[in-house]
């Protein structure tokens, strides 16, 4: 019984947010930005791309720079996949 529940409220929620996207939409929302998170600025993620290369760890970068850990080891993976890109 509760999964029927459940399935309808995952229902309702999916109409809400396709409807909340379709009105930003018509307000020329994603004509000039993009919905969703903010990307990170260039200074931010250059200090990152630094503190790694000078070999810090995933949770010092995050500390020095003030972002989370996760956004580093996005940043990290970046890294890693542009130089095996270059490499092959």
């Amino acid at each position: 019984m509760a999964a029927v529940f459940a399935e309808l409220e995952r229902g309702m929620i999916r109409e809400r947010v396709m409807a909340g996207l379709e009105r930003a939409k018509q307000r020329g929302t994603r004509s000039g930005k993009a919905i969703g998170r903010p990307k990170l600025r260039a200074d931010l993620e250059d200090a990152i791309r630094a503190q790694l290369a000078a070999g810090h760890g995933i949770l010092k970068v995050a500390a020095l720079v003030g972002v989370g850990s996760g956004t580093v080891q996005r940043v990290r993976r970046d890294v890693l996949d542009e130089k095996a890109a270059a490499a092959g």
